[in-house]
């Protein structure tokens, strides 16, 4: 893939850029070492400062980078200046609470062990080389970088392709703040070109948001190099209904937690598997309310939907869609490809969806939505665990018994009680099964990339 900016609105392209070659590669990562020197011996308190200017820039930048973003990857303007705040808020979560998060613990009792006092100090490992997507293309960065600076860290960021001018303005957003010259920087390479980074010795972990072979890929050269690794990959979310929910909020809902970011979320609802009681009122609402959104020209402030951010990804979703009709599948919203430029998927609601369609287990990542129907708990706990993914989950009911069970039962690294999956800055994410390992966000996500050091003293 090209790394250039293709307009999905349009399908044009914008702007495209030359790859970096060897010798730019490896000043790169010397200046990411030299970074790294430098940012160690700094104070929390200096860290803290200077990742609060970068989120003060970033507020300040907002409405040319939300349309940037809307622009590279065909976001609804009023979501994309949204991910550019969110993000400065999670700069300022680490700037808060990374010296709290990363303080040195001691044992109460060392004589236990031993010694006169024992306990575990962090300490930063160098550089973390990230592999990023182009669906969240500020906050999937920005919610590795803020803790990976904050801790001493490092960071070299290899972007998807498709979004070069958001990598590039994240190439200098750490310095522009005051952090020394090199602590975070990108690479403008071709996916092929991953590895010897990551084989650098310099190079002392990884993190990737992206697809699962993407992922089976990268940890692959990681465990044969002995890197540690935080891998975020795709998701087939279960939205579970049962009778006692709020039927018309759920619906609502619904909506928005397949349709967010044009339906291109790892964390999106996917699969709504609601039970017989209330399937019919559920789905009659559900059709009705996907069937209203606008669909349209992201830069529109009116828009809900805009288009699928490539073409390959547009294609991929039509046939998605088309095996499952073919199959027996019914579209009681959408099902097509929109007679208009760009590459617009229309949102589509399917229902009689069977194991022996491909959207049955694999992953929509498009405005496309499955209606499964329930005959009691059991049967839609079987059907939201069926799938090799396991990211999040959500379930609306307000039976408390019946709220504790799905939790405990749940195949996935969150459960959403009556509202949808989103990242928080205070929580912890990640998934199990195919979607990954480690975790991001809170007090674990800074700890990911610290060395957890025993010290004992005699």
């Amino acid at each position: 893939m090209a790394i250039a900016t293709i307009n999905p609105f349009t399908g044009l392209v914008e702007q495209e850029f030359e790859p970096h070659d060897d010798a730019e590669i490896e000043r790169r990562i010397a200046a990411a070492q030299s970074g790294f020197e430098a940012l160690r011996s700094t104070t929390f308190a200096q860290r803290a400062e200077w990742m609060r200017e970068a989120a003060r820039l970033l507020e300040e930048d907002a409405p040319q980078l939300g349309r940037l973003i809307t622009i590279e990857m065909g976001r609804p303007i009023k979501a994309a200046r949204a991910e550019v705040l969110k993000s400065a808020k999670g700069l300022r979560y680490y700037a808060d609470h990374a010296e709290e998060f990363l303080a040195p613990e001691q044992l109460t009792d060392p004589s236990l062990v031993g010694a006169s006092s024992a306990g575990t100090v962090y300490a930063p490992i160098g550089i973390v080389l990230a592999v990023m997507p182009w669906n969240y293309p500020l906050w999937q960065v920005l919610r590795f970088a803020g803790p990976a600076l904050m801790a001493g860290n490092a960071g070299l960021l290899k972007h998807a392709s498709n979004v070069p001018q958001a990598a590039l303005y994240l190439d200098t957003l750490f310095e522009r703040a005051g952090f020394p010259a090199g602590a975070f920087g990108t690479l403008l390479i071709p996916a092929s070109r991953v590895e010897g980074v990551l084989r650098d010795p310099r190079v002392k972990a990884a993190t990737l948001t992206g697809s699962e072979p993407a992922g089976r890929s990268l940890a692959s050269i990681a465990g044969s190099e002995v890197k540690h690794v935080v891998l975020e990959l795709g998701g087939s979310d279960p939205f579970v209904v049962m009778p006692s929910a709020d039927i018309e909020k759920a619906a609502s809902v619904a909506v928005t937690a397949r349709n967010q970011n044009n339906g291109q979320s790892c964390i999106a609802a996917k699969r709504f598997i609601v039970h017989a009681d209330v399937y019919d009122e559920f789905t009659r609402l559900f059709a009705e309310k996907v069937a209203a959104l606008t669909v349209g020209d992201p830069l529109d402030e009116t828009t809900d939907v805009g288009p699928v951010a490539t073409e390959s990804g547009r294609d991929e979703l039509e046939g998605q869609v088309a095996d499952a009709v073919a199959k027996g599948a019914t579209a009681l919203v959408g099902g097509f490809v929109p007679d208009r430029d760009g590459w617009f998927y229309q949102p589509t609601v399917l229902t009689d969806v069977t194991p022996a369609m491909r959207l049955h287990l694999e992953e929509a990542f498009g405005p496309v939505a499955t209606v499964y129907r329930a005959a009691d708990r059991e049967e839609a706990l079987r059907i939201a665990n069926g799938t090799t993914f396991g990211l999040s989950s959500a379930v609306w009911t307000n039976d408390a018994e019946e709220q504790d069970w799905f939790i405990r039962g749940l195949d996935a690294g969150a459960v959403f009680v009556n509202g949808m999956t989103a990242s928080y800055p205070e929580l912890p994410f990640g998934g199990v099964k195919d979607s990954g390992v480690g975790r991001e966000l809170a007090a674990v996500g800074i700890r990911e990339f610290c060395n957890l050091k025993t010290v004992w003293r005699g």
